[in-house]
């Protein structure tokens, strides 16, 4: 097995203080991988990078055929809890006839400041839907109503987990060997790099083929690509990254260092994980990759701004420098 490399570096003045590792994995349209850093073969949990994984049986059963392309991005989406994200997972659960009681992903606190100070305000509790993971179990809502299904949608062995874990194995081309519970509480599966940046290349040549499932990846693709926004947020990397390329390439991050991008103009796919989990090193990663294979301008404010920000002191002083390490270019 190979160790994890160095992918980021940490600069405090002219002292190397700190070093990210990790694994990262280049795909191409079969499969092969094109360029790699680290072990492809490490397992890891793709966490909310598999979002648009899961939301495959979504439409492959017919069950999404009616959502909006606004719907469709929030089940691929972590978003902030944000109004505009809040707002459309309520109508979605109202069309359903449900509530926020009959979600399973639990409350959260929103990183979105307006929403967060809005619910400190006025004394309030947040709710299910400013979780992270609303969008997504709505999602699973939707597919289980579809079913006739139970309403423990979150079990293992609840026929909407199993659609996703059959999907997941699929578009990865790997036995997933094991299990574990997001931080939503939906099961997670493992696979190794390899096969995550396989499935992103899946996604990425979904529209050369006609076939039910590519067609479900098309639609999820196109409706994250148009809604950035809804993905994510404001001044989230996976929004303002979507942005800055055009809207042609697909980015989504996973909790614990994962990064995964959709490049269907290279028809490639992305996938990386930081050893230590840290967020700003996958960011940083992420961005050095898309600038190597030519998709993100590396001038733009917001490539700046995750692949080469400025570390400042507290009164906004210039201390250093996080950057992709010399083997990411």
């Amino acid at each position: 097995m190979t160790h994890p490399v160095d992918l980021v570096e940490v600069w405090r003045g002219d002292l190397l203080e700190c070093v990210h590792q990790g694994h990262a994995v280049v795909s191409d349209d079969t499969g092969q991988i094109v360029e790699s850093w680290g072990d492809p073969k490490a397992m890891i949990y793709p966490r909310s990078s598999s979002k648009m994984i899961q939301a495959l049986p979504l439409l492959e059963s017919g069950a999404g055929a009616h959502l909006t392309d606004e719907q469709l991005a929030l089940a691929c989406a972590s978003h902030n809890g944000a109004a505009m994200h809040t707002d459309r997972v309520q109508a979605w659960l109202k069309d359903l006839g449900l509530c926020d009681d009959d979600l399973r992903c639990g409350p959260q606190m929103p990183d979105d400041q307006d929403a967060r100070y809005g619910l400190i305000r006025a004394h309030e509790r947040p709710c299910q839907v400013h979780n992270y993971c609303s969008g997504k179990h709505s999602g699973f809502l939707t597919l289980t109503k579809h079913l006739g299904a139970g309403p423990d949608y979150e079990l293992i062995e609840h026929p909407v987990q199993q659609a996703c874990k059959a999907a997941f194995e699929e578009v990865t081309e790997e036995t997933s060997p094991m299990f574990g519970i997001d931080g939503c509480s939906a099961p997670n599966h493992a696979c190794t790099v390899h096969g995550l940046a396989r499935a992103m290349a899946f996604f990425a040549t979904a529209r050369d083929r006609s076939d039910r499932r590519s067609d479900a990846a098309q639609r999820l693709i196109a409706a994250m690509l148009r809604y950035p926004d809804l993905v994510a947020g404001e001044t989230r990397a996976c929004t303002e990254l979507m942005r800055a390329m055009d809207h042609k390439v697909a980015v989504k991050t996973g909790a614990e260092g994962v990064f995964v991008a959709i490049v269907p103009e290279r028809r490639l796919g992305i996938a990386l994980k930081i050893a230590d989990g840290a967020t700003r090193a996958s960011e940083a990663a992420i961005a050095a990759i898309l600038v190597k294979y030519g998709v993100l301008d590396p001038d733009h404010p917001a490539t700046v701004a995750r692949r080469t920000p400025t570390i400042r002191s507290r009164r906004g002083l210039a201390a250093g420098q996080i950057r992709p390490s010399a083997a990411l270019g």
